[in-house]
């Protein structure tokens, strides 16, 4: 148990929910183009 407690008290929560955040902003970019290709779309 605390193994657990240790692991969990080390890991940067906020960090990583940034770096979640950026990873979604970057691909959100690409699929919304390849959305509107597909529906032949204006881009």
């Amino acid at each position: 148990m605390d193994f657990i407690t240790n692991l969990f008290s080390n890991v940067n929560f906020e960090l990583i929910a940034q770096l979640l955040m950026l990873s979604l902003i970057v691909i959100a970019g690409p699929v919304v183009i390849v959305l509107l290709a597909f529906r032949g779309g204006d881009l």
